[in-house]
């Protein structure tokens, strides 16, 4: 269909679009007219996103959908219902007897009066803020302010009553882990001190350096002993057969003493033997006396001797027991090193269960202090006030959209009329006839310029 032969059919049917048009335009008016006033009341709520959640432990604003969240609550059941219970409305015989009516006294009167309520009450977030409009429509400007208000204030009290159950759950739960990590540390505890006890360990780590001092002070003298040995071992052997001169041999000042006795009497006995004969009474006495100093010589170098070698064995004996003793003293070590790893790890149990049980101890106090608490990040911006213009119905709205839908469906009904009976009313309809020619178009005659005929009555 082109725009000609659409303004065609609109020409042709002109009076059907108009007729269309003013009965829906009357019936508007009269429904209009006919419908009671409406009142919508609205109040003005701020969230205040920035203070931190006394239950989440964190700022609101970080909260996915937290002003999604907050505006279902305030649609939801549980605030109708306490709005109900501060209004009193179902106290009110004529909403109860309009109850009884509908449901034959079946379910809850509050609950029903609560979805009264809900259906009127619309809720809408600001653009880009944390403000909050609550809006109720009622056939009195005075009742739906006091509703919208009521909602306001049933939400902030519904608001910090779901906090403060939250917290005292939280409460209830962390009092149950207090008894249980306050038994864990007490246990931790018993387990060390009975540890320290069974091993008689000191407090801090000064019994692993005595330890450790003493297995110095063992490795110390054991190299001196092998030291010592080796010493020994060295000169008894460089010395097999010389005992004169050995070094203690030499050094022994009754050796040197005798030695020189005994030089001084071979001396003696040289310039006697020079004057006596070789039994005189004192050459015999001289030599017997020189027998006797060689034979005490002999016998104090072979006792340095012998006291060499003994001294040789008790070196070895020395070295054979301080190896045994740095051996016990290692293990010593490595037993109470052990035994200070245990307790470490004792004491980090402890630690541990005294850090969970302050913690658990500090959240328990925060939500018993949270559980009280009658503050709220929720205040009232603006309250709502009795309309003085009402909300529905509009005259001039409804009127506006009477003309918009009555043209509508004046043109829609003369297009559905046209499809049912088509009707010729330019050259392009004939084009949609097959084998029918064309023979000439007759233009339309202007009548306003087409001069009128006159009749004259004749005599």
């Amino acid at each position: 269909m082109t725009l000609r032969q659409f303004l065609f059919i609109l020409r042709a049917r002109r009076n059907l679009v108009l007729g269309v048009l003013v009965g829906i335009f009357l019936l508007v008016l009269i429904i209009t007219l006919v419908l009671p006033n409406k009142y919508t009341a609205t109040t003005a709520i701020v969230v205040d996103m920035n203070r931190t959640d006394p239950v989440f432990m964190m700022p609101s604003q970080f909260a996915p959908g937290y002003l999604a969240t907050q505006i279902d609550i305030i649609e939801s059941e549980r605030v109708a219902q306490r709005v109900v219970a501060m209004t009193n409305m179902d106290r009110i015989p004529v909403i109860e007897k309009q109850w009884r009516d509908e449901t034959e006294g079946k379910g809850s009167l509050r609950s029903w009066v609560a979805q009264l309520l809900q259906r009127q009450l619309k809720v809408k977030p600001g653009r880009e803020s944390s403000v909050i409009e609550i809006r109720y429509t009622g056939f009195d400007p005075v009742f739906a302010a006091a509703v919208a208000n009521a909602f306001a204030q049933a939400y902030i009290e519904i608001s910090i009553a779901i906090k403060v159950e939250s917290a005292r759950q939280y409460a209830r739960f962390f009092n149950e882990q207090t008894r249980d990590y306050l038994a864990k540390l007490e246990t931790a505890q018993r387990s060390l001190s009975e540890y320290e006890q069974q091993h008689a360990l000191l407090v801090n780590n000064n019994q692993m350096d005595i330890e450790n001092q003493h297995l110095m002070e063992l490795n110390s003298q054991y190299a001196m002993a092998v030291t010592k040995a080796a010493d020994s071992e060295s000169r008894n052997g460089e010395n097999v057969g010389a005992v004169d001169t050995l070094p203690e041999v030499i050094a022994s000042p009754l050796i040197t003493s005798l030695k020189a006795d005994l030089a001084r009497k071979e001396a003696d006995l040289g310039q006697m033997l020079g004057k006596y004969g070789p039994n005189h009474p004192l050459i015999i006495e001289a030599r017997t006396q020189i027998s006797s100093m060689k034979q005490q010589l002999k016998e104090e170098t072979d006792r340095i001797s012998a006291s060499r070698g003994t001294s040789s064995v008790i070196g070895e004996r020395l070295v054979t027991e301080l190896a045994a003793k740095i051996g016990q003293q290692k293990a010593r070590i490595m037993e109470l090193k052990g035994d200070y790893d245990k307790l470490a790890v004792l004491r980090r149990d402890v630690e541990n269960a005294q850090k969970t049980y302050d913690f658990v101890k500090q959240g328990l106090e925060q939500k018993h202090i949270e559980s009280q608490t009658q503050q709220t990040n929720i205040s009232v911006l603006t309250p709502a006030e009795p309309p003085m213009r009402r909300s529905s119905p509009l005259i001039f709205l409804n009127l506006i959209i009477a003309v918009f839908l009555g043209g509508l469906f004046g043109i829609g009904t003369a297009l559905v009329l046209e499809l049912l009976s088509p009707r010729v009313r330019s050259s392009d309809d004939l084009t949609q006839f097959e084998g029918v020619p064309i023979l000439g178009i007759i233009p339309m005659p202007n009548i306003r310029r087409t001069p009128r005929l006159r009749l004259r009555p004749t005599a």
